[in-house]
């Protein structure tokens, strides 16, 4: 079957499936989203979710966070990994949007790639959810896996990933592709195991790289 026919069947199939896919993450503004975001790299969204709470109480705004220390950041995020880088891009991010953007967070992809930690995945999930922008796809390591084994795509590298897909799924449903490959990929086509016997894309799918 064409590429983009395979796509568009897969597409259909994880749209009934989650009928209202959305990103598990707890947010009520951009700034939110974006923190919640930052801490999500190489952690889960449970154990972000824990820890925004806490966090947005202590610095309720950025001008708050931009004063706080970096010891002080560090205590709260530890938990997501990785605390020290994560802590010192949350400060330097509020700083740079309160100093070059009016304190509101950028709406368009280059301004977002000027904050601190925040690359193309992390800038795709601001646009798509807070602005309703599709200028691409977040590839986080759901959508990785998961097109990799679809026959998407050739590459593990996620720049060149989010080109592939942006070239057989519609503009349209950019915003879609990550929510709906993030959900099947925690509940059906996990990392380690899986559950090909009760995948409903499994006659679509390439099963590249899982072992027979």
């Amino acid at each position: 079957m064409e590429l983009k026919k395979r796509a568009k069947k897969v597409l259909e199939i994880l749209k009934k499936r989650y009928p209202n896919p959305r990103t598990k993450l707890v947010w009520k503004s951009p700034w939110e989203l974006l923190v919640a975001t930052i801490l999500a790299a190489q952690c889960t969204d449970d154990r972000v979710n824990k820890v925004t709470p806490v966090f947005f109480k202590k610095w309720p705004d950025l001008k708050s966070l931009s004063e706080a220390s970096q010891e002080e950041v560090e205590e709260v995020v530890r938990s997501t990994g990785f605390f020290r880088n994560k802590a010192k891009n949350l400060i330097g991010t509020a700083k740079k949007i309160l100093n070059e953007y009016n304190g509101e967070v950028p709406s368009e992809m280059d301004k977002l790639l000027t904050l601190p930690g925040v690359a193309r995945k992390t800038a795709n999930i601001i646009l798509s959810n807070c602005f309703s922008k599709n200028q691409g796809i977040a590839v986080d390591t759901h959508v990785k896996r998961i097109s990799f084994r679809l026959g998407f795509t050739e590459s593990k590298n996620p720049i060149i990933i989010e080109r592939d897909l942006m070239e057989i799924f519609p503009r349209k449903d950019w915003h879609l592709v990550n929510h709906l490959f993030v959900w099947f990929g925690r509940d059906v086509c996990k990392a380690r195991s899986p559950k090909c016997n009760e995948c409903e894309i499994e006659k679509l799918c390439e099963k590249k790289g899982i072992k027979k």
